[in-house]
């Protein structure tokens, strides 16, 4: 492999992109050029990939490569299995100047500052079971002593009017990129999310996630556990039965209450 120069092809979505870009950096030390191929609204934040040598989005013209892999055959080509997982975090990184943009933006309260995303894409197959709406997901909005930030890239006008009752400060429509949420991702205590892309990018940076899935989820969650090989620094809450939100938003309510009273506010 090594001197080879190898072209890794995003195949399906935003967050499966996130997750499996960290075997780049794994082909990069056994001596391989690695050029990304990612979707444009990742495009920035793929260049924070240690070692990688450019990175293309759709429509630009194909380099000159050896071999091509799409993204979610690299478990495979590397013989993963759950004592293998990958674990090189973080693997993405937000950009400094982001950093000062989005900062000034944030609540300097000194409370525990905890981002929200309480849906995905509506065009994905499963949306309907991993989706919260978001007058459910509000149960965990009262919880006292924290900032709530809401990192929600689509939001209607009647989602916003729910935000704003609950004292929400809004910034994720304006983000026009992934570089952009990094940076706010990167300045939280906590994201609290569905099963959606910006989950992924808060675990690729080592923050700390509380993830809400559903009773039958994706088969990367695996089953009957609190925790995920693929990001360490991710806690889940899962449904206990089919449709019940209820149960996992209730625990998390509590949760974010003891920590936000706790010294340090550790999530």
């Amino acid at each position: 492999m090594g001197g080879k120069t190898i072209f890794l092809v995003a195949e399906q979505g935003l967050g499966d992109t996130i997750n499996f870009v960290r075997y780049a950096p794994l082909l990069v030390a056994r001596g391989a050029k690695v050029i990304l191929g990612v979707q444009k609204p990742l495009e920035d934040l793929a260049c924070t990939v240690p070692g990688i040598s450019g990175v293309l989005v759709d429509g630009e013209k194909l380099p000159d490569f050896d071999l091509h892999c799409p993204m979610l055959g690299l478990p495979i080509a590397f013989k993963t299995d759950l004592a293998s997982i990958p674990a090189n975090i973080p693997y993405l990184q937000p950009y400094h100047g982001r950093l000062e943009t989005w900062r000034v933006r944030l609540p300097q309260t000194g409370r525990m500052r905890v981002g929200i995303v309480w849906a995905g894409n509506s065009a994905h197959v499963n949306d309907r079971k991993r989706s919260i709406a978001l007058e459910r997901f509000a149960a965990i909005l009262s919880a006292p002593g924290i900032d709530f930030i809401s990192v929600q890239k689509d939001v209607s006008a009647a989602q916003s009017a729910i935000l704003d009752a609950h004292g929400v400060l809004q910034l994720g429509q304006h983000f026009t990129d992934f570089a952009d949420t990094a940076a706010v991702v990167a300045m939280l205590d906590l994201l609290v999310a569905v099963d959606t892309s910006v989950a992924h990018l808060a675990g690729a940076m080592g923050k700390a996630v509380a993830l809400l899935l559903p009773f039958s989820p994706d088969w990367r969650w695996l089953l009957n556990r609190s925790d995920s090989p693929w990001y360490p620094s991710m806690r889940l809450f899962r449904q206990p039965a089919f449709g019940d939100w209820e149960t996992p938003l209730q625990l998390l309510r509590q949760e974010l209450s003891d920590a936000a009273s706790r010294p340090g506010r550790q999530p």
